[in-house]
């Protein structure tokens, strides 16, 4: 379905256009030097795949949700963020063309 929804991500030259098409990236509203509140999610994106996206993250990366809110991020954050990983790394899988494994550790050394 994320495939459909996404048109194979063909249409996509990076993750954060995809993610901004989902509407998963903050918006901040301000008019001049004012800032009117926080930021918050746009509602103008592909709502159908932000939908899915919500119902697959909090299933497939509940370690990752839980972490997230136990360093003291609000629930609606921790599932954003959770959804932006989970797209992320579903975009980085189709455009490498390489196979999906549960296994892989990353190289990259994290402090």
């Amino acid at each position: 379905m994320l495939v459909v929804l996404t048109g194979g991500f063909d249409r996509f030259t990076s993750a954060a256009e995809l993610c901004s098409y989902a509407s998963l990236t903050p918006v901040i509203r301000q008019s001049g030097s004012r800032v009117k509140g926080r930021p918050r999610i746009s509602k103008i994106g592909n709502q159908k795949l932000r939908n899915l996206l919500f119902m697959c993250s909090f299933k497939a990366c509940r370690d990752l949700y839980e972490r997230i809110v136990a360093k003291g991020k609000s629930k609606k954050l921790a599932l954003i963020a959770v959804c932006n990983k989970f797209l992320k790394q579903a975009f980085a899988i189709a455009k490498s063309g390489l196979i999906y494994d549960k296994e892989y550790k990353s190289t990259l050394v994290r402090n």
